[in-house]
This record gives C-alpha cells, structure tokens and sequence, in this order.
C-alpha cells in the first residue's frame, strides 16, 4: 500500500521523501489555540536549522555496483558518477554523459557482461527535449571517450539490464509518460472518462548495446501488460517478468509471473495491430499466477523474478507483500516451462523461516543467495536448493549479519554481485555509523568462525562523523505468543536523572519494518531530529512487519488496529518499565499505514497526549472507492468491502471516533492515490465536531510521497511544534 517503485522510492517510515513550493492549504478549528492546549515551546527555526545541518553532513550514496569481473566500484553521489579500483577508491574518476562545461544528473548503473563498459540513465537533454525533463539511456566504454547516447525517448524509464550475451539492452518504458510509474507519484488530476482515459502502460523495451546513434527502442511487451519487473534469461532470447493488467499502480497486487521471447516486437500500442501486420508473435506464457493456485502462495504477490543459469527454473520472492518495490517473504522456485510434470506448482525454500527474504541470486544452478531482514539485523545467507521434493533446502552460516541498513542504496536493499558470486558490495548504514560502501567475500572463508572478516569497509567517506542525536537501543518483547522487536532513539544528551517525553513513530506498509540506518533531516516525520530536540523515539516493528517470518507478516489480517496496537502499547510499557519517560508525555505518529495506526490508537486508548497522523485512512468502507490502489485490500481483508463491510467497520477510525480527545494534526497531499486526502478531511472534520483541538493541512500537487523540498521541511517543522505544544521535551 504505502511504498514505491525503484525511480520514485522515498521511507514512508520516517516520510524522508523524494525531490517545486506552493503555500499549503489550511483548515484550522477555531478552537485549535484552545484552552486545553499547552503554550508552545517549540524550538526555533534557528534552532532546527542548526539540527537539520549537522544531520546533513554526511557524504550520501545514491547507488553501488561491483564490476562482473570483481576488480571496480562504481557509484552515484549527487547524481555524478564515480568509478575506481575495488581495492582503492580514493583513486576514483568521474564518468558523465555533459558535455564539457555542462552538468547532468545520472541514475541506475549498470556494467555491461565484460566488466568493459558502464550503462547508465542520465538527463543529459536531447537537443529535442529542456535540460533535465527526460532520462535516456547512456554508455561509457571507460576509455577517456564520452559517454554515447544510446535512446531518444519520450516518457518515464527505469531498470535498464544487460542481457547475458551483452548485446542489448532492455528497460521497463512508459511511452509518452506524464508522471513517474506508480501509486506513490501525485496522481493526474481527474478528468475525462475516469480509468480509461490517461492510463499509462509501461512495458518492456530493448535498444542495441551497441547503437552507433540514438534510436528509438522496441517494444517487446504487449501493450495490454503493465509490466513491474523483469529478468534476462541465461541464453539471452526471452524474458520472466512480473506484470498485470493496466492500470498497473492497482493491479500489482494480482499479478502474474510471464515467459516471453527477447525477439517479439509489439508495433505499436493497440493489440489490433498485430492482426493488420500478419499477427503477433506467440503470446507471453503464464508461468505462475498466483490466484490459480493451491498452498500459503494462494491469492499472495510475487516479486524479483530470477532464472536460473541453466534456463530450467525461476525462482523470486513470495509472500503478503503491501506495496510495490517493498519485498519481503519466502524464496519460492517454479518450472520455468508450464510443460513440466511440475505443472507451474510453485515450491517454498525457506517455509517457516523466521525472518523476511528481499532479495535474491543464483550461484550456479544448485544454490541460491538471498538478503533477508530477521528481527532487527540485515544478513546474507546461501541456502543449497533441493534434488528432490523430499529433501529441504539447506542453508550456510550467514555470510554476514548487519544491525542496520544494507542495499545499494538508501532505498534499494539489492545487493551488487560479482558474476562468480565470491563477492557481494553494498552501502550499510546504522543509527551510530555513517552510509558506507562495504564488501563481503563470500567464498573464501575457511570455517564459518571468519565470518566476521569476510564484511570490510571500501569506503572512508564520513570517518570522522558522529550522530548528531541520541543513542540507538534494539528493544525486545513479548505480546501474545509474538516476539516484537524495535528501536529506540534515546534523547540527546541524556540525562537518566530527568524525565522525557516519548514520541511512538509507526512504520508505513504494513509490510515493511523499520531498519537502524543512519537518517539525514531531509524533513517530514524524522525520528533523528526529534532525538536531538530532547525526546526518546520508539520505532516498533508490530505484527504485520517483514523481520520475523511469514505468519508474523501475516498476523495482522481482518485484524488492522487490534493486534498491531497491542503489539505497539506493550513496546511503550517496555519502555516506560526500563527509561525515565513521563507516561503524561506520549505521542504517536506515522506516515501512511502509521498515519492510520495514529487515527485509530487515538480513538482506542487515551494513553497518547497528542498525535500526528500523515497521509492517513480514518474510515475503511469509504477509502475502499476512493484510493487507486484497491486490490491490495482483498488479501488483508479477505474480501472487497462489497462482500464484507463489517470488516472493514471494525478497523475504522470513524467508527470509534466520539472515543478519540487526543489534539491531532492531520497532513496529507491533494493528489494523494494511495491515501486520499478525503480520508484526513473526514477524520479532521469529526475530531472538530466533537471540539478536539485538530488542524488540517493539505499541500497542493503532492501525492503520497512529497516532491518538494519546502513541503517537507513544513511537514517537520508542523510536526515539531505540535509535539511541542502538548508534550515539551524540556518540561
């Protein structure tokens, strides 16, 4: 529900959000300066300039990828591209598609097969297109030359991959895009024929590695197929991909797992096409799909499609998975062919695994490595796929374990793999240590007891940084049978002798999990920077998150606000019973899926002294025709809200909403699809009925996740301040 794809990816944990400033839209009760309300004694803006900078200090890696061959790091920083020696990156070169004198933004880096060239995206404009407004796709041979343009597009592009032969190209491609692919962008504003008109098919396109000038690509993907995801097969003639019907920011959640052949060639954007050139080429094959099947994968989402090297088998990632790019769930294999005696019947490699897998590669044909979270840490496993169906897979002891952050970016946990799997490279962060880029060797050990050497720093960037908030404490408990894990950020400055408030942050999803990563004061709801104001922030990972296995993801459905809120309230007394927190001074706060566990703790408990509830959803059984994303209620909820209203009713702020009197700010963006902001308006409009001190703020042309910098910083600096005025740190 409440993340995104890869080009458009931002934390709905923390709402540090991705990269325009109209003044926002207010509704404010009269009452809101109430009597009830305490005298503000928020910081300064001074003040909270002076946080936000030392959060900002340190050296960002926007993406890491190791050569094939092993023997170079190549990464972005500020959209520039840096390349150097695996073994010595001081010694690092700039790669650009400028020309000379000009400066252009660079993402997605890909090395060719041969470890000889560097694909890459990059807004270098084409004389057609205004500087900035159009990625097309790029190739540096490393040799002194400048990077050659490879694409004329006109739309959104993302996910460019080498095929295995190295000679093309291919990228998932919206022709004529108006707006990034995916729910978390703002949403079109509607007009016209509502869900015919202005729905944008992205698809798969191919362009030659080696182009001598730009070109137009080629479709390979029918154009009745909104494709999310997609893999090379090893000979380099077809494609796995995961796609659905369009409008495919709805329809991820019901997709299907396709083979098609590399050589299709689509003409054009209607299916009737195909009948005026002779006919198409043979349709895509349906390998899985998921809601035809039988077993725990019934009716559930697949990601990361991986053939294996022998052409043979698929396997990816399988489970009860919230929003799309936000992977988390059991390693699966399927018959590459529905031909098989398999008959396309999928297979669970890691059932009953207490921890969530999110990414995967094959090391050769009988073993497959996979990163997953398990409680609080980050870690690599290989686990030795089964000859038979009667044997279960075994697993290695983990090639590392990570109390942290780990992808290739920020917002990526892939990891970058050498072709021989010894090596794997990645940026790592933690509450107490800077983003860095590490590596680990993962073939070499002699016993399982070198674990430990085999994770080494490449990087030295931020040595010399320090956090410029409080310590960080991975917390544990129990609550009904669960073992729950989160985080805790202790007050800067701590002082055991005094007394603090406590700020409660809920993740989004509800398929996600709060990692401890290093948090720079981009704006928005930001655990760190209420650290440093003098508050301890609790970070739970409730039932319904990635972390401890597959039922525990699952444990929250037909159950939203009950369980979870359980799970929540037993991590405050955990805290209260062990840190010297005022019980006076509690607030919750949450961004989306948290937005909405802010809206109805509200109405369930009286503990919260004041709450900020962003992009959040008051009332299921209206939000259920309001949002564009639809489907990805049905496997939470067992049913639409036609089939089952009294399911949705019982997990509805409105429902419960003449118990709510805690002061509640309400944020949310006017073309939000994923929350809409009728949803806040709703939960607004009834706490201001019922005279409880509430404001509302909607920011005009943001979606789900804010694009623009200034509304960020607003939503911080609103955030601050209301905390502030009911529960003060310095009381």
């Amino acid at each position: 529900m409440l993340f995104s794809r890869r080009g458009f990816r931002c934390a709905l944990l923390s709402l540090v959000l991705c990269a325009g400033s109209i003044a926002p839209i207010h509704a404010q009760p009269d009452h809101a300066q109430s009597a009830s309300a305490q005298t503000s004694v928020a910081p300064s803006r001074v003040h909270l300039d002076e946080i936000l900078a030392s959060q900002n200090r340190a050296r960002t890696i926007a993406q890491v990828a190791v050569s094939p061959d092993g023997k170079r790091v190549a990464w972005l920083e500020a959209g520039q591209i840096r390349i150097a020696p695996f073994d010595n990156l001081v010694e690092s070169q700039a790669v650009t598609a400028a020309a000379p004198g000009h400066s252009c933004n660079a993402s997605d880096l890909i090395w060719s097969p041969d470890s000889a060239a560097l694909a890459f995206l990059s807004d270098c404009p084409d004389p057609s297109d205004p500087p900035g407004e159009q990625s097309d796709l790029f190739v540096s041979h490393l040799d002194g030359s400048p990077a050659l343009r490879l694409t004329q597009l006109h739309g959104f592009v993302d996910a460019p991959a080498f095929s295995p032969n190295g000679q093309s190209i291919a990228f998932l491609y919206v022709e004529g895009a108006t707006r990034p692919a995916g729910a978390l962008a703002a949403e079109t504003p509607p007009s016209g024929v509502i869900g015919e008109d202005h729905v944008e098919i992205q698809r798969v396109a191919m362009i030659s590695a080696g182009a001598s000038l730009p070109a137009a690509p080629r479709l390979i993907t029918p154009p009745n197929l909104h494709v999310f995801e997609f893999d090379w097969s090893p000979d380099s003639k077809s494609l796995a991909y995961v796609a659905a019907d369009p409008p495919g920011e709805n329809n991820w959640w019901v997709a299907k797992l396709y083979t098609e052949a590399a050589t299709n060639q689509y003409p054009g954007t209607e299916i009737a096409e195909c009948v005026e050139v002779g006919g198409c080429y043979p349709p895509p094959q349906v390998i899985l799909d998921p809601a035809k099947i039988s077993g725990p994968l019934h009716g559930l989402q697949i990601a990361l499609p991986r053939w294996s090297p022998d052409g043979k088998s698929i396997a990816f990632i399988g489970g009860l998975m919230s929003d799309q790019g936000v992977v988390g769930g059991d390693v699966w294999l399927v018959p590459s062919s529905v031909d098989t005696s398999a008959g396309g019947q999928p297979v669970d490699l890691t059932p009953n695994r207490p921890a969530s897998a999110n990414w995967i590669a094959w090391d050769g044909n009988d073993a497959i490595y996979f990163s997953e979270l398990a409680g609080g840490d980050s870690r690599l496993v290989r686990l030795r796929v089964p000859q038979s169906s009667t044997t279960p897979a075994a697993f290695d002891p983990p090639v590392f374990t990570i109390p942290g952050e780990v992808g290739i970016s920020s917002f990526d946990t892939r990891l970058s793999v050498s072709a021989d799997r010894s090596l794997f490279v990645f940026q790592a962060s933690t509450f107490n240590t800077p983003p860095e880029i590490f590596a680990a060797r993962a073939k070499s050990l002699p016993s399982a007891s070198s674990n430990v050497a085999a994770l080494f720093h490449l990087s030295h960037f931020n040595d010399a940084l320090k956090p410029s908030w409080g310590d960080s404490v991975s917390l544990s408990w129990k609550n009904d049978n669960f073992n729950i894990q989160g985080w805790l950020l202790l007050p800067k400055d701590y002082d055991p002798a005094k007394k603090y408030p406590l700020l409660v942050e809920v993740h989004g999803g509800p398929a996600s999990s709060v990692l401890s990563s290093w948090n720079g004061g981009a704006g928005g709801i930001s655990a760190t920077t209420f650290s440093a104001l003098g508050y301890f922030v609790l970070m739970p990972n409730p039932r319904g998150s990635y972390g401890q296995g597959e039922a525990f993801t699952q444990a929250n459905r037909k159950d939203f606000g009950y369980g979870d809120l359980r799970d929540i309230l037993a991590g405050v007394d955990t805290v209260l019973a062990k840190y010297p927190v005022d019980p006076n001074r509690v607030g919750i706060a949450g961004w989306s899926y948290g937005g909405f566990m802010s809206m109805f703790a509200v109405t369930q408990t009286h503990r919260f002294r004041a709450a900020v509830a962003g992009a959040g959803i008051s009332d299921w059984l209206s939000y259920y025709g309001e949002n564009s994303i639809d489907q990805w209620m049905i496997p939470y909820f067992g049913g639409s809200v036609y089939d089952d209203p009294a399911v949705y009713a019982k997990s509805s702020a409105i429902t419960f909403i003449k118990q709510a009197n805690t002061p509640s700010l309400v944020l949310v963006g006017d073309r939000d699809g994923e929350c809409p902001a009728p949803q806040s308006f709703e939960f607004w409009h009834a706490l201001r009925d019922l005279h409880v001190p509430a404001q509302l703020v909607v920011y005009p042309d943001e979606g789900h996740g804010f694009s623009d910098p200034a509304d960020r910083r607003d939503v911080l600096e609103r955030a601050v301040d209301w905390f502030a005025r009911y529960m003060p740190p310095n009381q």
